[in-house]
């Protein structure tokens, strides 16, 4: 896809589209620093991260413009599901819409250039150091990791390691059996970013008879959430977002779908032996991956199951939040006046 594919030039007015939004779009630098950076370090932790920004705005006014003659449901699948995520975009910062829908097309640009540069730094700084930090969850407290692993350096991870292949094994496969382990050390077996590692399951206890047990609990990933969103000393002890931590700076008091799905890719890329993260790493398949989960995540058929795991992870990283209320006593005060 060509940079004028990913950042239209301001001297066209009929703002063409070019692919999807929700896949990253080549990066450019940007120097100016405001607010918008900010907020978009926040969207992609908390919302959407494999964005083209400036597409992504470009293509939703357009959108928005069609739907005066036209509805929503009308468009396929993957569009309703890029627009949603323009909504949510626009609705997070108070009058960014007004701004774009009055503003020149450069300005539109501009706006999705800022965004994506606080999206990208955040990620990276946050990939450079679950890089080393993941070393410390490997096995239980005390024990080494035998061989040991490099903190800089990847290509002993991922599949050619006795302890990250284990993690990294898809769901269904038996890393202790020889010829399984061989296949996905030489490559031989392909691993898609929809075959989901055991490192995803608490215990990485897998069972097929019921898929969901389990499922985005395990400890390693409450690890890496505590590690980027309550700070990296918060690991090791009861969470608390302290006023430095990205949590506190950024007003979260609950999980987010796209946060959970955030830190399962980054953990997901930091256990592999890939050095550079790209959506066109075949070995890791990251952007398949942060996608295929999203989607459970957003799917309606698995409502029940999501809230209740929503509802976990807030007990796990925000347990005096309103949002993870414990149940009431019976036969109390409180749950007499609510009965009534």
């Amino acid at each position: 896809m060509s940079s004028d594919e990913n950042h239209p030039s301001p001297s066209n007015p009929s703002r063409k589209r070019s692919g999807s939004a929700l896949r990253l779009g080549l990066r450019k630098k940007v120097t100016s620093s405001n607010l918008l950076v900010l907020h978009g370090c926040h969207f992609g932790w908390t919302v959407f991260a494999l964005c083209n920004y400036p597409a992504l705005l470009t293509t939703g006014i357009l959108r928005l413009e069609e739907l005066m003659d036209s509805h929503i449901e009308d468009y396929p699948a993957d569009v309703r599901w890029e627009h949603k995520v323009f909504i949510e975009l626009v609705d997070s910062y108070p009058g960014l819409l007004d701004h774009l829908t009055n503003g020149k097309e450069e300005d539109i640009i501009h706006g999705g250039e800022l965004l994506g540069k606080g999206a990208s730094g955040a990620q990276g700084d946050d990939t450079k150091t679950l890089k080393s930090a993941v070393l410390e969850w490997l096995v239980p407290k005390g024990q080494a990791v035998i061989p040991p692993l490099s903190r800089n350096i990847k290509s002993d991870r991922g599949f050619n390691h006795e302890v990250t292949g284990a993690l990294l094994c898809p769901a269904g496969l038996d890393w202790l059996n020889a010829e399984t382990k061989q296949s996905l050390k030489s490559g031989e077996t392909a691993v898609h970013g929809d075959q989901w590692p055991m490192f995803l399951y608490a215990r990485c206890d897998y069972d097929p008879e019921d898929p969901w047990k389990g499922l985005l609990k395990s400890e390693i990933l409450v690890f890496g959430f505590k590690h980027v969103f309550t700070s990296p000393s918060s690991v090791d002890r009861e969470p608390k977002a302290t006023r430095s931590s990205n949590a506190y700076l950024h007003g979260m008091k609950s999980i987010t779908k796209g946060s959970l799905a955030y830190i399962a890719t980054q953990i997901w890329f930091s256990l592999s032996s890939s050095s550079v993260f790209s959506r066109t790493d075949t070995v890791t398949d990251s952007e398949n991956f942060y996608h295929s989960i999203l989607d459970l995540l957003e799917d309606p058929d698995e409502s029940e199951e999501v809230a209740e795991l929503m509802m976990w992870w807030t007990r796990q990283i925000f347990p005096n939040s309103s949002s993870s209320q414990r149940s009431i006593s019976k036969n109390s005060a409180l749950s007499k006046i609510h009965a009534k």
